[in-house]
């Protein structure tokens, strides 16, 4: 019976990095797939979070291993950020990629979200502010539990995500966005400040509660079940909030009488 390869320590871990780098060992790489493995069921965990049923957690964490096996092979040591950071957004990414070759998001979602979205713009340039859920379900003809409904459809569906506003339809990472302070190319590292600055300050000028629902599932990694608890309300509200969310600050960061 063969023994399985032991993990390595995180002493080891930068000796595997430099190893693997150097002379593109396969045993080195082996064993930075199996240390950086949980990365893979975190982010499967969270993409997953809300889906349909039909949607499988080990076909996410299948597709997301490609992902963490891409960035393996591509991460460069002298980049000066750390590796799960670069390789959280290159798992998701695989991760979204498949989901969205499959289509399987139906397209009355789709189309709800794209009314909601120009309706949030026309809102927003009418009123100068971000509207609120009454304004919008009467603009769009609904009643407001029709639209929250809505809202938690186009939530589940995954197709309103933070790192699209910075990636697109491009398989660019957050954080291959951020400037280095080595580099040499003054416009690059201008483009990645714009980007920054802008959705910075764009989130700034959320109401209250939608920002908190931001800076804690982006930025203290927080499950949408947990925010909840934060703000007293249900993983449903708060999956509603965050698609409202996402798609106004999709307008906003597209508009620029926002900038």
């Amino acid at each position: 019976m063969t023994k399985a390869t032991p993990e390595p320590e995180a002493s080891q871990v930068d000796g595997l990095w430099e190893r693997f780098k150097a002379t593109a060992d396969e045993d080195a790489r082996e064993r930075l797939i199996l240390h950086y493995s949980p990365l893979v069921k975190y982010v499967a965990g969270r993409v997953g979070t809300g889906l349909p049923r039909s949607v499988d957690q080990n076909d996410l964490a299948s597709y997301g291993l490609f992902g963490l096996i891409d960035a393996i092979d591509k991460f460069d040591l002298e980049r000066g950020f750390k590796f799960e950071t670069y390789a959280i957004n290159r798992i998701k990414g695989a991760i979204l990629d498949e989901l969205r070759a499959l289509d399987w998001v139906p397209r009355s979602v789709r189309s709800r979200a794209r009314r909601i979205e120009q309706s949030i713009a026309d809102l927003e340039h009418k009123l100068q502010r971000a509207p609120t859920e009454d304004e919008l379900a009467e603009d769009l003809e609904m009643e407001v539990g029709e639209f929250r409904d809505a809202l938690a459809q186009i939530g589940r569906s995954g197709i309103a995500a933070l790192d699209e506003f910075v990636s697109g339809e491009s398989s660019t990472s957050m954080g291959e966005m951020i400037a280095d302070p080595r580099g040499v190319s003054p416009e690059s590292e201008f483009q990645a400040e714009e980007t920054k600055r802008s959705l910075a300050d764009a989130v700034q000028r959320l109401p209250n509660r939608e920002r908190l629902v931001v800076t804690l599932y982006y930025y203290e990694g927080m499950t949408l079940a947990e925010i909840g608890d934060v703000l007293g309300v249900t993983e449903s509200r708060v999956c509603q909030i965050h698609a409202k969310t996402m798609m106004s600050l999709r307008n906003r960061l597209g508009d620029p009488a926002w900038g």
